[in-house]
């Protein structure tokens, strides 16, 4: 009972929208799998419950983004340690220098590695230092470390936010369950990445949680050969966040609580259909959707 108290406390007080406004992180593609870039907010068709919403927000280009990288530093991410780092680094410096970043990692405690008082750094070199401070060792506090890291992403400056979660096994640690997780995600405006290190034994206990949440906020989940270049795959996460629309609209203030679905489509210039990928839906509030 205490537990769940406390969880629908967080998610009250802790995930909202920013705004009355559901901005909707999208990326748009042809039909042979290509990225679609110049298309307007006309190109565009949004709707809620079935009923559609005029856009009220409209945006393309590469923007600032919050952005924080969620490492496992259980004791089985050892031997990925290093290759790791450098593969963060990389992907830390290939990014805007006004991207605001964060380091949390997660063993049998998570962990904030930022030095004392920086809650966010634009500084690659200061992230690539916050990436070693924690060494590999312990249990597996997966959903915890989510849980801190979607309430951190709220406080950064920048509207657009996303995780990237890098992890080779399920959770057996945390305080929060699977089902909080997920709420929280769904009531958060964060897009989840993931990033999942499973070798031949099959050390995460169930992909499909991974899967699931990075579907739900219009991620992707990776899962990479053993031999697979990381710096490739964080590369194409990186690209996948800057090739996004972001497309909103401003929900009735009178709407009842709870989730509501969310489908967006898209038109070319030429009438062609377009494939879309965004999150189904989001969780709102009786007086509208707040971040």
């Amino acid at each position: 009972m205490k537990r769940a108290l406390f969880a629908l406390l967080a998610l009250q007080t802790v995930l909202s929208w920013r705004a009355a406004v559901v901005a909707l992180p999208v990326r748009v593609t042809d039909g042979k799998g290509h990225v679609v870039s110049g298309l307007t907010a006309d190109n565009f068709r949004i709707v809620q419950d079935g009923k559609p919403q005029p856009v009220t927000m409209f945006h393309h280009g590469d923007t600032p983004v919050t952005l924080g990288l969620v490492i496992d530093a259980s004791a089985s991410m050892r031997p990925k340690q290093s290759a790791l780092i450098a593969a963060a680094a990389s992907f830390a410096r290939s990014g805007r220098p006004d991207d605001e970043m964060f380091v949390v990692t997660f063993n049998d405690h998570v962990t904030f590695t930022l030095p004392p008082g920086s809650a966010f750094t634009t500084d690659p070199a200061q992230l690539e230092a916050a990436l070693k401070v924690t060494q590999p060792e312990g249990r597996t506090k997966l959903y915890d470390a989510i849980v801190a890291s979607l309430q951190h992403a709220r406080k950064g400056k920048w509207d657009r936010t996303a995780i990237v979660i890098v992890s080779d096994g399920g959770d057996n640690a945390s305080y929060y369950k699977y089902s909080d997780v997920r709420a929280m995600a769904e009531q958060s405006q964060t897009v989840i990445y993931a990033l999942g290190l499973v070798d031949d034994r099959g050390e995460e206990e169930d992909p499909n949680i991974l899967k699931r949440l990075c579907r739900d906020t219009g991620g992707l989940c990776y899962f990479p050969p053993p031999n697979a270049n990381l710096e490739d795959v964080l590369a194409q996460i990186g690209r996948d966040l800057r090739e996004q629309y972001i497309v909103g609209f401003s929900p009735d203030p009178g709407q009842a609580p709870g989730n509501h679905d969310v489908q967006v489509t898209a038109r070319g210039p030429s009438g062609e259909s377009l494939k879309v990928r965004t999150r189904p839906g989001y969780t709102g509030t009786a007086k509208g959707s707040q971040r």
